[in-house]
């Protein structure tokens, strides 16, 4: 499969200045494959120490941590020589070692012309404890497969390149092609295995069997978790964060015979093992939109949408046969996917925006930041008329220079208005995603 870090991987190669690459992600998302496979096609040869399996060498980063000195070691464990320049060094899984994550800095200080890539899940709690190098380390977090990945992998790679393109009217027939596609993407989602049990057998029951297989995983590292929380909790609120789609959370909602706090910390860990994506409430003025950012107001969005259709247990048979994208389990499918799409646009700073009053409360699903200018983002499938939120938005922020909306109707321009309709396969390069193609 093609993934949008490939290209990443190839210009950090070729940067002069390159430090080491840190590669974070939940698991099963595709770190692994994509390092490999990078490594196997720029490098002669790529020595690949997975530190979960290989327990034992732990003890290579327990010494003083000399990068000569590892790579001496490393050489005798693996029987192969490191060449910088020639060799990709690729420690997997490194959260279950947090000397290894440390000794990062010292491969960038003592010897910069070794490549160096280091991936993990979870990293977030391994990094909690340890003295972090800052400033010594490039960072790259990778998500599951977003909709134009998906096209490419399923053999309709003129259609990914058209919807990375400038947003345009593309006739009845395309656009219910893509309308079509974006609905078997909404059930089989971007999980790498997901996808690639579907194009190796045709079946989107496969893929439904990889997605329980999946949730299964991330259930057994609730005991990975630092500090842990109860694994019963953490089930249950994931499971509620699945069926909430796009409605903002409230803690004592999230699960029954549970405190507020407890019930937090175990949001609060999902998030940071990036199964769920917090998504604050902002009120902005200006940039950066994040100073803004609530901490009592937020939704929430999965990691991938496919898992959301398992998790909250909606009932396939009857959604899948909706034709409109934007009514599919009441909407919240096509607000996971707008704002999964926006992760990518965003570089994972997401907001939406939120006004709470006794007379008049009003809301806006996403804020999309582009170019030093401030967008507001609706999915809907009414009329302008019914944008109330969208226009009291776009009258309180006149630097705004108009507002999109994301719709199951063609592409349509309303001056007057101040409102750009756009069809909801556009949802990444309508929000500034736009990329080089694959």
């Amino acid at each position: 499969m093609k993934r949008f870090i490939d290209a990443q991987l190839v210009k950090w190669k070729q940067s002069d200045r390159k430090k080491p690459l840190l590669i974070s992600g939940a698991r099963q998302v595709g770190k692994t494959w994509s390092v490999t496979h990078f490594g196997e096609k720029y490098f002669d040869s790529v020595i690949l120490v997975d530190l979960e399996r290989n327990p034992d060498w732990h003890n290579v980063f327990n010494k003083n941590l000399q990068a000569k000195q590892i790579c001496t070691e490393l050489e005798i464990l693996t029987a192969k020589k490191i060449i910088p320049g020639k060799t990709l060094l690729f420690f997997d899984e490194i959260q279950s070692c947090s000397r290894a994550i440390t000794a990062l800095r010292y491969f960038y200080e003592e010897m910069p012309q070794l490549h160096v890539i280091a991936a993990g899940s979870l990293l977030e709690f391994a990094m909690q404890d340890i003295s972090f190098p800052v400033g010594r380390i490039q960072f790259i977090r990778q998500l599951p497969l977003c909709f134009a990945e998906f096209l490419q992998a399923t053999g309709n790679e003129e259609a990914a390149h058209l919807i990375l393109s400038k947003p345009e009217n593309l006739g009845e027939t395309i656009h219910s092609f893509l309308c079509d596609q974006l609905k078997l993407y909404f059930f089989i989602g971007g999980m790498p295995e997901s996808v690639k049990a579907f194009t190796e057998g045709g079946s989107i029951q496969e893929s439904f069997k990889v997605q329980a297989e999946i949730c299964d995983t991330f259930r057994m590292d609730f005991t990975k978790y630092k500090p842990q929380s109860n694994k019963f909790c953490l089930n249950t609120v994931l499971t509620t964060v699945s069926q909430y789609g796009g409605k903002q959370i409230k803690y004592s909602r999230l699960a029954e015979s549970y405190s507020n706090p407890t019930l937090k910390k175990a949001f609060d860990l999902l998030c940071l093992a990036g199964i769920i994506n917090k998504v604050p409430s902002v009120n902005p003025s200006g940039l950066p939109v994040g100073a803004t950012a609530s901490e009592k107001k937020f939704k929430a969005l999965m990691l991938d949408i496919g898992l959301m259709r398992y998790l909250s247990g909606m009932p396939t048979d009857i959604e899948y046969k909706k034709t409109n994208l934007l009514t599919i389990f009441q909407g919240a499918m096509a607000e996971q996917f707008a704002g999964q799409e926006m992760r990518i646009s965003q570089n994972n700073e997401l907001y939406y925006w939120s006004r709470r009053k006794k007379s008049r409360s009003a809301e806006v699903d996403f804020i999309s930041v582009h170019n030093g200018k401030i967008y507001p983002v609706e999915i809907k499938t009414g009329s302008s008329g019914r944008l109330k939120s969208m226009h009291m938005f776009l009258k309180k922020n006149t630097d705004s220079p108009f507002g999109i909306v994301l719709s199951a109707r063609p592409y349509a321009v309303l001056e007057g208005q101040g409102l750009i309709f756009i069809p909801l396969y556009y949802a990444l390069s309508a929000t500034g995603g736009i990329f080089e193609p694959f």
